[in-house]
């Protein structure tokens, strides 16, 4: 669910002031669910000794330990479901606007910039999401699909932190209606503990993710590199 709240910038074009709007929706949703999921672990090792949590349903295995609470138990997994579901599809709608605004930019060819017609959506980076998400979820082994989904992501946040004490630096000047607060300490602890996660991954994980990584820059430095859309304005300024 974590991931969850860095798709929210992705939506930035669809919201009526991203300025306001995102941070409000990206912090309060944050300290929600971390205040949630605390209490959750909190009665779940409550009910049940931590070492019978590492499993890929806890909540199920709480539940079903008390035995006078066996009504809850169908309520209680079909949340969890409808808790998963919300989380795939909010990741889903983030990747297609990923894809959206990397075809308005020229990062990649134009029809990943075009929305439907009556829905106002981009039709083609939909598509082209749900397909490889159900291809995937479906022929790779559940635990390292999660591992790579974690070391993507932890490498965006670190690449985003890094970038904040980069930017402040070489561009003091851009616009930023949202400030990252305690400069450099959270940018810097950012980059450390995503790192630090990464490397708490398994190995195989790690592999395959590098190797998509590795596809990622190909298409960067053979295409995108070439037809983006800063590229061409800098070339018509003569830089």
């Amino acid at each position: 669910a974590y991931i969850g709240f860095d798709a929210v910038s992705t939506a930035a074009q669809e919201t009526k002031n991203p300025a306001r709007d995102l941070p409000i929706g990206i912090l309060a949703s944050l300290f929600i669910c971390t205040a949630i999921y605390i209490l959750v672990a909190y009665v779940l090792v409550g009910l049940v000794p931590f070492t019978r949590l590492n499993v890929p349903d806890p909540i199920a295995v709480g539940i079903d330990a008390v035995k006078d609470l066996a009504w809850l138990r169908f309520p209680i997994k079909l949340g969890a479901i409808m808790g998963l579901t919300s989380v795939m599809l909010v990741m889903m709608l983030g990747q297609s606007r990923v894809f959206y605004s990397m075809g308005k930019d020229g990062l990649l060819p134009s029809a990943f910039g075009k929305i439907h017609p009556k829905y106002q959506t981009p039709m083609l980076p939909t598509i082209i999401t749900g397909v490889a998400a159900a291809l995937l979820s479906g022929l790779l082994p559940i635990g390292t699909l999660g591992h790579m989904v974690s070391f993507g992501t932890l490498l965006a946040f670190a690449i985003v932190s890094l970038g904040i004490l980069i930017l402040r630096r070489t561009r003091p000047d851009l616009p930023r209606p949202f400030r990252t607060p305690w400069v450099p300490f959270v940018p810097i602890m950012g980059v450390l503990v995503s790192i630090g996660l990464i490397i708490g991954l398994e190995g195989q994980a790690k592999f395959w993710a590098t190797a998509w990584i590795l596809v990622g820059l190909a298409v960067y430095f053979l295409y995108s590199r070439h037809n983006s859309v800063l590229q061409k304005e800098a070339k018509a300024r003569g830089e």
